[in-house]
């Protein structure tokens, strides 16, 4: 995209608002779309450096936090909801999230406890040492203040919309990257709200989280097939500009969910040479492919591993196995 890549989103009414995180990702993009009501879609991370300059972010708009008149969050991560709950009860404005994570926003507290216990157990069963495990929590537990709790006043259920004066916005559950991810559909433009559904700049990652609304020792979802499921059903959706959670927007979004697909197959082939010479667990073969970041980046690392797996189990090309000391590993089939 030539010029200003804004342009085609101010064109439209929306102006993006990139506020700081703490997180490897950068600044995430809030949008502020002037139509009635007025809504801001996203709101960064609850820090007082992230509030500050959302603040100045809406003034350079002639707008106030006291202004909004509708907040809506596009999935559960820190840095998308973390201050939703700040700006309601400042502004009154009504927020809106997909319906299945409502629950979750509203209990915050116990559900991060939840899904960090879902995490432990994930972690256990595929090999990542308890001192690296324990290190994660730890980091995670820290990162709880970087969200917090928020009642939606609306639960948007998949397939309804959100009704402006000079537009309607479709509201599409498209998880993967997490279990809420949601996009919102200017269909009489062509323009799609995307959250971290698609990112040009990076791969969105499929993290491996607690499904929504399940207890901490439910079976794992299949967080990578469910992802190329959700970009395959938006590759057959026209659209003229995607607003991405991070980066630039982009337009050709067809390429970019066939580049993303020519990726995840090469990783699973690269996964399935290193199971060929003996059984490794999930944590063996991230140590193979990533080193040291398979322990600071437990997760993460864990979760793309377990992803590709799944594709090459459904493909019949690997066989997975509980061993004795309760850990699973996968060999060639």
């Amino acid at each position: 995209m030539s010029g200003d890549p804004w342009a085609g989103a101010r064109a439209v009414g929306i102006h993006a608002l990139p506020i700081p995180t703490p997180f490897l990702v950068g600044r995430v993009n809030c949008y502020l779309i002037e139509d009635e009501p007025l809504t801001l879609v996203d709101c960064g991370p609850n820090s007082g450096r992230a509030l500050d300059e959302l603040e100045r972010a809406l003034a350079a708009h002639g707008r106030r936090v006291e202004d909004l008149e509708r907040i809506v969050i596009t999935h559960q991560h820190a840095d998308h909801q973390g201050l939703a709950g700040i700006l309601a009860r400042r502004s009154g404005a009504e927020v809106c999230a997909l319906d299945a994570l409502a629950p979750w926003l509203a209990g915050y507290a116990q559900e991060t406890v939840l899904d960090e216990e879902f995490t432990q157990l994930l972690l256990a069963a595929h090999g990542v040492p308890r001192p690296v495990a324990n290190a994660l929590a730890a980091v995670s537990h820290a990162f709880r203040g970087w969200g917090g709790a928020c009642p939606v006043d609306r639960p948007l259920p998949d397939g309804g919309t959100l009704e402006f004066a000079g537009r309607t916005l479709r509201v599409l559950h498209r998880p993967g990257h997490s279990p809420s991810d949601t996009v919102l559909l200017d269909e009489a433009r062509g323009v799609l709200l995307g959250g971290d559904h698609l990112l040009a700049h990076i791969s969105s990652n499929p993290l491996i989280q607690r499904p929504l609304g399940r207890p901490a020792d439910a079976p794992r979802p299949h967080a990578l097939a469910t992802y190329i499921a959700s970009m395959r059903t938006t590759a057959a959706t026209d659209l003229e500009l995607v607003l991405p959670g991070h980066g630039e927007p982009f337009a050709d979004h067809r390429a970019l969910v066939a580049d993303r697909e020519r990726l995840h197959e090469r990783r699973a082939a690269k996964i399935a040479r290193l199971v060929e010479d003996e059984p490794l667990s999930a944590h063996e073969v991230a140590r193979r492919m990533w080193g040291d970041a398979a322990e600071s980046q437990a997760l993460l690392t864990l979760s793309e591993v377990l992803g590709h797996t799944d594709l090459l189990l459904a493909d019949g090309r690997v066989r997975e196995d509980v061993g004795d000391d309760g850990v699973v590993r996968f060999s060639a089939a």
